[in-house]
């Protein structure tokens, strides 16, 4: 009987392997061409580093992806807010933490009404879609809202909040629901 039920639990546990790979792989395949993570250390190219449309330094930058998703600039701390007719519902800059995410295409994985920080300061709208090096990543506003007050400013702790204003907060609260995109860029 013993090695019966280990039998039974070593297939199950095959399948359950078998499951992940498949849709880990499936996943991997929706992501836009150029748009999948990078290596902490590949050398960007150098029209990555190309300066945005010096017109229009708010439009939607090329290669961000296609469909409704939210794009985060990690060189411009810049957010832009997609439909998905391809037009910007709403951009505004916001304030990173000390972690920053990985180049590469996320989903929105987990969302919080109100929660303290990290830093100890009581945020709202959170929404996350990150994690690096044991640090989560993601959006949130400060519930007084006072840009003083940096995710920066707390010393030896890591943070990955991504700050933003309430109004702002509030925006990314009603368009980054449970799955949507979230594109990061240089």
């Amino acid at each position: 009987m013993a090695g019966t039920s280990s039998g039974i639990v070593a297939g199950l546990t095959a399948a359950a392997l078998g499951t992940v790979a498949l849709l880990a792989w499936q996943a991997q395949a929706t992501v836009p061409a150029g748009m999948g993570r990078v290596k902490a250390n590949a050398s960007p190219s150098p029209a990555a580093k190309a300066p945005r449309d010096s017109r229009h330094p708010t439009a939607l930058p090329r290669d961000s992806g296609k469909g409704e998703r939210v794009v985060y600039s990690v060189d411009d701390d810049r957010v832009w807010l997609v439909d998905g007719h391809e037009r910007v519902q709403r951009t505004f800059r916001v304030r990173p933490g000390q972690v920053d995410p990985r180049l590469g295409a996320y989903w929105v994985t987990s969302r919080s009404k109100q929660v303290p920080g990290t830093d100890g300061v009581l945020v709202e709208h959170v929404v996350r879609f990150a994690t690096r090096n044991g640090v989560t990543i993601g959006f949130s506003a400060a519930t007084d809202d006072d840009p003083a007050q940096t995710e920066s400013d707390t010393g030896s702790v890591k943070t990955g909040g991504i700050r933003e204003t309430r109004p702002d907060g509030d925006a990314m609260w009603r368009f980054a629901t449970i799955g949507v995109p979230v594109m990061v860029i240089r």
